[in-house]
């Protein structure tokens, strides 16, 4: 039996030019992740855009994907970047969260 509120544990890897986010939870093998790529500027600030959110099936209905978008959303708004979300997952979160439309490139 799976714990539900059990919270990935999330980190950043930054790969060429983009990034990816990985979850990983206690006691599974598989991860999922957030892929970025770079897209360019808009109003003088870095446009990242959220290509692919991957959540494989033996760890889905966790929150990993939501936790993934929400360490994304955290980051940018720390780092002062915006977000493309071309990942129909993570439009789906931007329209759900009006709070993050200052955030959507």
């Amino acid at each position: 039996m799976h714990e539900e509120s059990a919270k990935p544990t999330i980190t950043h890897h930054v790969q060429g030019a983009g990034g990816r986010y990985v979850a990983a939870l206690a006691g599974e093998v598989e991860q999922g992740y957030l892929e970025w790529e770079p897209g360019g500027e808009k109003g003088g600030r870095e446009v990242r855009i959220a290509a692919h959110t991957i959540v494989p099936r033996a760890i889905g209905g966790r929150g990993v994907a939501g936790a993934l978008v929400e360490r994304l959303v955290e980051d940018a708004g720390r780092q002062g970047f915006l977000i493309r979300p071309d990942c129909s997952y993570v439009a789906r979160k931007f329209a759900e969260n009006s709070d993050w439309a200052p955030l959507r490139a």
